[in-house]
Parts: C-alpha cells; sequence; structure tokens
C-alpha cells in the first residue's frame, strides 16, 4: 500500500499542467485531472510520455467519466445511504494523502546533499558509449556496393540515404529510413557496432558490413561517449530521490512514536 502511495507521492515532485483538454457541458477537463487519472489507472504510466492516440483514448475515457457521473447524480445516487459511507473512506484516504503530500514538499534538499550523493555514486550515474545511426539491409553485397556508389556521388547524403532506405532496405526500419536511434554498444551485433563506432558523425560506411542479417550500410548520426552522465540532467531526478528517503525515515519514525500512546489491538 505504502509503496503505491510513495509512487504517488513522487509524481506530486513534477509540475502538473493546468491546461484545459477538454470541456464537458462547462466542467473543465485539465492536464492535471488527466496526468492524476492515468497514474492511478495505470500503475507506472504517465500521459506526457502517451503518444497522440493513447492521449486521445485517455481524455475520451475522463470524457466519459464526466458524462456518467452527471447521469449518476441526476438519479440521485447521492441519497444512497451506500454514498455515504464510501464518501467517508474517500475522505480519510483524501486527508492522509494530502498529509503526505504536504510534508513530502515541506522537505528540502539542499544542494550540496545533491553533489555529495552524486560524487559518491559513479556506478549510478555512469553510461555506456552511445550512438544514433540508420542502416539500409540488403540481400547481396552487389546491391550494397550499388547503394553505396549511389550516396558517394549525391550531393546531401543524409537525405539520400533516408531515400534509399526506404526505396531498398529490408530492415523493419526502412519505413523512417532507416532510424535506428540511440542504442548502446552492447545492443547490436558485433560487426555492426564496431563499424558504427568507428565513423565520424555524418559519415557512412564506404564498405558493406556483413552480419547474420544481410550486409549493412551504416550512417551515423550522432555518438556520445561512455562516461559519468552530467549532473544538470540528473540533478532533479537525486533530490527527488533523497526528498522520498527523508519523508520514508521521518514517517518511520513519527510511526514508532505514535505507536507508543495509541491504544492499539490487533486480533
Amino acid at each position: 500500500m505504502y509503496k503505491i502511495l510513495f509512487m504517488n507521492l513522487l509524481l506530486t515532485l513534477s509540475v502538473l499542467g493546468t491546461d484545459v483538454v477538454a470541456t464537458v457541458d462547462g466542467k473543465k477537463i485539465t492536464q492535471n485531472d488527466v496526468e492524476r487519472f492515468v497514474s492511478k489507472s495505470i500503475p507506472g504510466a504517465r500521459y506526457s510520455l502517451m503518444n497522440s492516440k493513447q492521449k486521445r483514448k485517455v481524455i475520451d475515457q475522463l470524457v466519459e467519466r464526466e458524462l456518467y457521473i452527471k447521469v449518476a447524480k441526476g438519479e440521485g445516487i447521492e441519497k444512497d445511504p451506500q454514498f455515504a459511507v464510501e464518501l467517508k473512506k474517500v475522505k480519510e484516504n483524501l486527508i492522509l494523502d494530502i498529509w503526505m503530500k504536504n510534508r513530502l514538499m515541506d522537505i528540502d534538499i539542499s544542494d550540496r546533499e545533491i553533489r555529495k550523493y552524486y560524487n559518491e555514486h559513479d556506478s549510478k550515474f555512469y553510461q555506456s558509449a552511445s550512438a544514433s545511426a540508420r542502416h539500409i539491409l540488403v540481400s547481396t553485397e552487389r546491391e550494397a556496393k550499388e547503394i553505396i556508389k549511389k550516396l558517394e556521388y549525391s550531393s546531401n547524403q543524409e537525405k539520400r540515404f533516408i531515400e534509399l532506405a526506404k526505396k531498398h532496405s529490408t530492415g523493419p526500419s526502412a519505413k523512417n529510413g532507416g532510424n535506428l536511434g540511440w542504442f548502446a554498444k552492447d545492443q547490436m551485433v558485433p560487426e555492426f557496432s564496431a563499424a558504427t563506432f568507428a565513423l565520424n558523425p555524418k559519415n557512412f560506411t564506404h564498405v558493406p558490413v556483413q552480419t547474420h542479417f544481410g550486409y549493412h550500410i551504416i550512417y551515423l548520426t550522432d555518438k556520445k561517449p561512455a562516461g559519468k552522465m552530467e549532473f544538470s540532467k540528473v540533478r532533479d531526478k537525486i533530490a527527488n530521490s533523497l526528498k522520498l528517503k527523508k519523508f520514508q525515515k521521518g514517517l518511520k519514525k513519527l510511526s514508532k512514536k505514535l505507536r507508543k500512546s495509541a491504544n492499539i489491538s490487533v486480533k
């Protein structure tokens, strides 16, 4: 229970949007409402990370929810005895939720604490060498060499590479111009990785790269060396983690104190 609650509290450390995403008979549905709905109904999911189709589906669900609420109110559900019982439970949960949220937000983490954690936990912030690349996959070396010739005579090699990938590549990334996105060295077969990381950005392999998949022509978009992640990129994450740890420690301490003065009976 508390693990789930802590995850929900972590969500409150992010700035939730108040932009209106929909209205139902004048009732506004904000991005804040949507984020809360997603965090409670789909554990681990974030509305801001969803694609447009998924976002629309979530908004449609909230619109339907408002419509059903309106019908329920019209039928006098608030007069149902069970409503009062459940409302009391919701109220108690809300009291606890807001109380915990306020205590969490009151915790201060200094820059010195954040920097100290960063300096003492190198392994947590180490990132492997990575590359962003495109490739064209064909079944024969002859095909690969013909494509390389076309690229060598092109004035805009990246644009031409994308066109040729869409036309000739047999790989699943063909429709995206051969785009493989970012990947670490160990995510690809050795031959492919060795050829990719030997390139300089904005260059391609002038010799076909053979793997058990076939023959590849690789275009390197960009690459990052192995090393520790920049402090500025992980600062907020560290701060949130330290804040939550302090919160949990304080909560355990308070629990022990309260148990000593409370009349508790467990059957």
